[in-house]
């Protein structure tokens, strides 16, 4: 009879690890190759659709921000989109979120997107920019909602992109994708294994 060394128990083709000091690693969650590097992938495309807004509302260019309102210019990140924006105005939040725009909110929005965008590329500290990530995503949904009643083509009443986004902002923070190629792995032996920095 043979007994399986705790710290290595083989499943399929893939090897479950853990460190001498108990951290739990991106392996020890999801053990299928395919499944880990899907989730390598996804970690990659919603950092860069977090730090892409960045780029373009700070250098304005030409995205949703055009150039004469790049924010090293002096435009606002927050004013036209919570001011101007039919389907943030018109809303039932509309005069709540417009306390939003502009000042402070610029500064703490522009530092949000960078920092859960330089998160999730590097795979460390993606729990804390995941629920950064969460909130700042629920708070566009709410002042756009309901959503599709501005004349946007919605195809369901209820759910669209913003909590597709969140759910994977946590799902992948807390299944440690970091750890593969990223810097989630060295990160936790600094932070620990249940910090909120991690």
């Amino acid at each position: 009879m043979t007994t399986k060394h705790p710290e290595a128990v083989r499943a399929g083709s893939t090897t479950r690890h853990h460190d001498a000091d108990g951290i739990t690693h991106m392996e020890d969650v999801v053990r299928n190759p395919v499944a880990q590097w899907a989730m390598v992938a996804l970690r990659i495309v919603l950092g860069f659709t977090f730090l892409w807004p960045f780029l373009d509302k700070l250098f304005g260019l030409g995205y949703s921000t055009p150039a004469k309102n790049a924010w090293i210019d002096g435009g606002s990140p927050t004013t036209g989109f919570l001011t101007k924006n039919p389907a943030v105005v018109d809303g039932p939040f509309g005069d709540f979120f417009a306390n939003f725009a502009g000042g402070f909110w610029d500064w703490l929005f522009m530092f949000g997107l960078l920092g859960i965008g330089v998160a999730f590329l590097a795979g460390a500290g993606m729990k804390i920019a995941a629920w950064g990530g969460t909130l700042l995503l629920a708070l566009m949904y709410f002042a756009e909602f309901p959503i599709g009643r501005s004349g946007e083509d919605f195809t369901n009443p209820i759910f669209d992109s913003h909590w597709i986004e969140a759910l994977g902002l946590i799902a992948l923070a807390y299944t440690f994708s970091g750890d593969k190629l990223g810097l989630g792995r060295w990160w936790s032996r600094i932070v620990g294994n249940d910090s909120i920095l991690r």
